[in-house]
């Protein structure tokens, strides 16, 4: 049962960014000078416009890579790092984003020392017990 809540963890962590990314995709393409937005809004907290595609670039990449359970310690160890960062970036507007992304990365990290869960491409050869 265990390898399930795990699994289900790792998704419900994925979706965090996956979902996010996707969110801001459709506000880019939604929006005539979305993408300048999002770059303006990363600029309000002193990132470069190098960061823009960089973010949605790993958000997606390696949420999908999370939901599916592809390459899981890799995927929960680059999105906990970034999840560091973002509460670190975020603490400047929001003490609430800066400790829901460090939970996020607290949650990440677990997740990369426990990385065998249930319904994973990394454990689709694998029997179960």
């Amino acid at each position: 049962m265990s390898r399930f809540q795990t699994a289900a963890a790792r998704i419900l962590l994925g979706l965090v960014f996956f979902g996010v990314v996707i969110l801001k995709l459709m506000a880019i393409l939604n929006t005539p000078d979305g993408y300048l937005q999002y770059q303006m809004t990363l600029g309000q907290f002193g990132l470069p416009a190098v960061f823009a595609p960089l973010l949605i670039l790993i958000q997606f990449v390696f949420g999908l890579m999370l939901i599916v359970g592809f390459k899981t310690r890799l995927s929960a160890r680059v999105l906990g790092v970034l999840a560091a960062f973002m509460a670190l970036i975020l603490a400047q507007a929001s003490l609430d984003a800066f400790f829901a992304y460090m939970g996020i990365a607290g949650g990440m990290w677990l997740l990369s020392v426990y990385p065998d869960t249930a319904c994973s491409l990394d454990n689709r050869n694998k029997t179960t017990a």
